[in-house]
């Protein structure tokens, strides 16, 4: 299928690995010039030329915490325009609610919650304006069914959710969705981190909690950067203008609610 983005511009922050990789790079199979974001900077930059000279798209790194304000801007100003934006950040740490801090919680919010949501005040105008435009926010499985031991990522993530289900309702008819995507258990640095917190938290190793969590993953497996790509370019495509304000839960059938 041809997604109809060719030539458009994407704005992909996490993604020097990890499912912001898949995302960045499936939209530039699709043709699509990136700006690509990340805190470590070599090995975005070994990203950002290997996805330009593969797919023969203009790729701009600007390496940084997103969560600077200074960063953001520049993010923004590093493309021709913003058609499409990925919001993405590492999760915060896992671990008990009762040993997080003010500033824990100050940073989760931050990471999670008010920096995508500046990150959208700053482009999502010109998207307006030109009768186009996609904003994917990577949130979580765990804003469906919490998990315990994400219980920062759990609150941050949820406010996210809320704000962007007011605000996609009143974007769609000048064809500028808003949606998120809610990944489960993906093969990630993210997972491995919260696989050895159970283990901590449970007293067991950290295979037999890896063993433990697949378990409640019907698929039999965990998800891949390819397939959540491919997920996050369609919501981006032309085909998908009547979809917006939705939350779609990729995580193997590990859900087991009906709706």
């Amino acid at each position: 299928m041809n997604l109809g983005l060719q030539g458009r511009w994407a704005l992909v922050c996490a993604s020097s690995k990890g499912l912001g990789l898949g995302c960045a790079e499936s939209l530039a199979a699709e043709g699509v010039h990136l700006v690509m974001n990340a805190r470590g900077e070599e090995l975005l930059r070994q990203q950002a030329t290997r996805l330009a000279s593969l797919y023969g798209v203009t790729v701009h790194a600007v390496p940084g915490d997103i969560t600077s304000a200074d960063v953001q801007a520049e993010c923004l100003k590093a493309a021709l325009q913003i058609d499409i934006l990925i919001t993405n950040a590492g999760g915060p740490p896992p671990g008990d609610f009762r040993k997080f801090t003010r500033v824990d919680w100050i940073r989760a919010v931050e990471a999670n919650m008010l920096t995508p949501i500046e990150l959208i005040k700053g482009s999502i105008d010109g998207m307006i304006e030109r009768g186009f435009g996609r904003i994917v926010n990577i949130t979580s499985s765990s804003v469906k069914a919490p998990i315990d031991v994400l219980a920062l990522s759990n609150g941050a993530r949820s406010g996210l959710t809320g704000f962007i289900a007011g605000l996609a309702r009143k974007t769609a008819a000048r064809n500028v969705t808003l949606n998120n995507l809610l990944p489960g258990a993906f093969d990630t640095d993210r997972l491995r981190s919260t696989i050895r917190a159970a283990a901590i938290q449970q007293g067991i190793s950290e295979d037999e909690s890896a063993a433990q969590r697949l378990k409640a993953v019907p698929a039999g497996r965990f998800g891949n950067a390819f397939e959540f790509g491919q997920a996050c370019a369609y919501l981006c495509s032309a085909q998908a203008g009547y979809i917006t304000g939705q939350n779609f839960l990729i995580d193997g059938g590990a859900y087991p609610g009906t709706f």
